[in-house]
């Protein structure tokens, strides 16, 4: 359809649609049937656990990012570069987690607001620390990944649901322990220079 108006001709296809509230398509919570061979209370029961498991990786995800931007002393380079990578391996579980609880039917979490109110993991100060007091905060939060996930785990495999257990298992886990592995690294005590004798 389009009509004049003072000299230009207006089309309603190019108008911008600019309805900010609507009946939502799907309530969070909900869970919609989808031929994937799950009960719906399986379903429903996996979504649940990964909502949990996605506000804790967005917490440590955006965790490595703050001491990636703060992250200070002699082994800066280093660290620098290591929280971003890390921070990037966290994003694409982040991805993997949010696409499960979709493929699932689920609703997944998305927004800050949402995450801080979930997230297991504690808030840091908005201070900038010392580098070991960072990588305590970063070990802390793995840990808590590491033993909800665990669970999540056993849940999914023992109620049937071999997509989220191989999920948590293959990429969550193998991800976060090999994680800590390089984080925990840099608190041995060992001298920057060889000793004598």
């Amino acid at each position: 359809m389009t009509r004049k108006h003072d000299g230009a001709t207006l089309t309603e296809r190019a108008w911008p649609l600019a309805v900010h509230e609507a009946r939502p398509i799907q309530h969070y919570g909900a869970v919609v049937r989808l031929p994937i061979a799950l009960d719906a209370s399986v379903c429903a029961t996996s979504v649940e656990n990964l909502n949990q498991l996605l506000a804790d990786t967005m917490t440590l995800r955006d965790l490595y990012k703050k001491h990636h931007w703060q992250v200070s002393g002699p082994t800066f380079y280093q660290l620098h570069l290591l929280f971003d990578k890390h921070f990037n391996e966290q994003s694409q579980l982040v991805d993997a987690i949010a696409e499960r609880i979709q493929s699932l039917g689920g609703v997944s979490i998305a927004m800050a607001y949402d995450v801080a109110e979930m997230t297991l993991i504690p808030r840091p100060p908005r201070d900038r620390d010392e580098v070991p007091v960072q990588i305590a905060r970063l070990l802390h939060a793995h840990e808590i990944v590491l033993k909800e996930t665990r669970a999540m785990a056993r849940q999914a495999a023992e109620a049937g649901d071999d997509g989220t257990n191989d999920l948590l298992v293959s990429d969550v886990i193998r991800t976060n322990e090999l994680q800590v592995w390089f984080v925990a690294e840099h608190l041995v005590d060992t001298p920057r220079v060889p000793r004598e004798g």
